[in-house]
């Protein structure tokens, strides 16, 4: 399972900075978009990968007894969605602003303007 998420993560980092390089404004977004979803599967692998076992300490234990779902990379991960969630609402947000005013989404054409 491991080996599955490692080749998804690496296609979608692939993807990511695929689409970051491209000259469409729009295309930047959906880049980030996919660097921030690679980003939170990385951080879900690396917690490693148990199933059904909750990370709950049975009654009369004193710890918990392995193998448990680590809950830490699950809490980082709650996290880093909501922060790119806000990171790609700023960014459309700029983007809207950014064509409005040039009136294009080509980024060779909004880097030569002086507005």
């Amino acid at each position: 399972m491991e080996l599955l998420l490692a080749i998804v993560i690496g296609g979608l980092y692939a993807a990511a900075i695929y689409s970051l390089l491209r000259r469409s404004i729009v295309k930047l977004v959906i880049g980030l978009i996919l660097l921030g979803h690679a980003t939170n599967l990385l951080i879900f692998t690396a917690g490693g990968l148990t199933r059904a076992r909750p990370p709950i300490v049975a009654e009369g234990a004193l710890a918990l007894t392995p193998p448990y779902a680590d809950p830490l990379p699950q809490a980082l991960i709650l996290t880093a969605i909501v922060i790119s969630f806000g990171v790609v609402a700023f960014t459309l947000v700029l983007v809207k602003r950014a064509y409005k005013t040039v009136g294009t989404e080509d980024l060779d054409d909004m880097r030569g303007t002086d507005r």
